[in-house]
């Protein structure tokens, strides 16, 4: 299986699936995002799509309770990952695809969630043409992207990633029709070791040692936009 055409390379999974799994399991602990997705639209009895599912880390826990969920991504190694991970979970299905090209029929899904995975707003309009397509009329899409103008994690963003220009992102969400839920949330690791490699994979090495020296601990307090539309 090859990588479809179109496919947005990601910096960290792509290369570290192992780290960023450790990036998972410390990224809000407490469910604030879940607890703010099910207060706009629950998906208990629904069918979910999973976009740019990665290895599959949220694919159980929408399958608890949704009827069907459907896990995209253009990465064949992931894929397979995210496969063995919910081989006994038969609700989920994943499928090769991108943002630009959903391997799934007109108004298929009723939920549709995209976490920090190519919707970073200018230059995504092709996804957002697609989830159109794919959400049944009064089902509701959500993207989860990072807030760069608030947190420590929003502090170190900005240093490693100059080019993005925060209130020209929400200016292009709120443009879209979208309505944004700001939110708290923060990387909580067992171990300063799991911090630092997963900083590692997100930062460039200069910027990775000059936030790393300025942060002790095990936490980092980080700012997310909840982004949802109804269709």
């Amino acid at each position: 299986m090859s990588v479809p055409r179109g496919a947005v390379r990601s910096p960290n999974i792509w290369e570290h699936p192992a780290t960023y799994e450790l990036e998972n399991r410390a990224v809000d602990r407490d469910g604030v995002i879940e607890t703010a997705m099910r207060s706009v639209a629950d998906w208990a009895g629904r069918d979910v799509l999973d976009l740019g599912c990665g290895t599959g880390y949220h694919l159980p826990r929408f399958a608890s309770t949704a009827a069907r969920v459907y896990g995209v991504d253009p990465h064949p190694g992931l894929l397979r990952l995210a496969a063995r991970r919910t081989r006994s979970v038969a609700k989920v299905e994943v499928r090769s695809g991108t943002a630009q090209a959903v391997p799934l029929p007109d108004r298929s899904v009723d939920v549709a969630h995209a976490r920090w995975a190519y919707f970073f707003g200018p230059g995504c309009e092709p996804g957002i043409r697609e989830l159109a397509r794919v959400v049944r009329r009064g089902g509701t899409a959500f993207v989860i992207d990072n807030d760069a103008t608030r947190s420590t994690f929003g502090r170190w963003f900005r240093r490693g990633y100059p080019g993005v220009d925060p209130a020209a992102v929400e200016r292009f969400w709120a443009g879209q029709g979208w309505t944004r839920v700001p939110l708290d949330i923060d990387w909580r690791f067992d171990d300063r070791a799991d911090l630092e490699a997963v900083v590692r994979i997100e930062f460039t090495p200069e910027v990775a040692d000059a936030v790393l020296a300025e942060h002790p601990g095990t936490t980092v307090d980080y700012a997310v936009n909840l982004w949802w539309r109804r269709f």
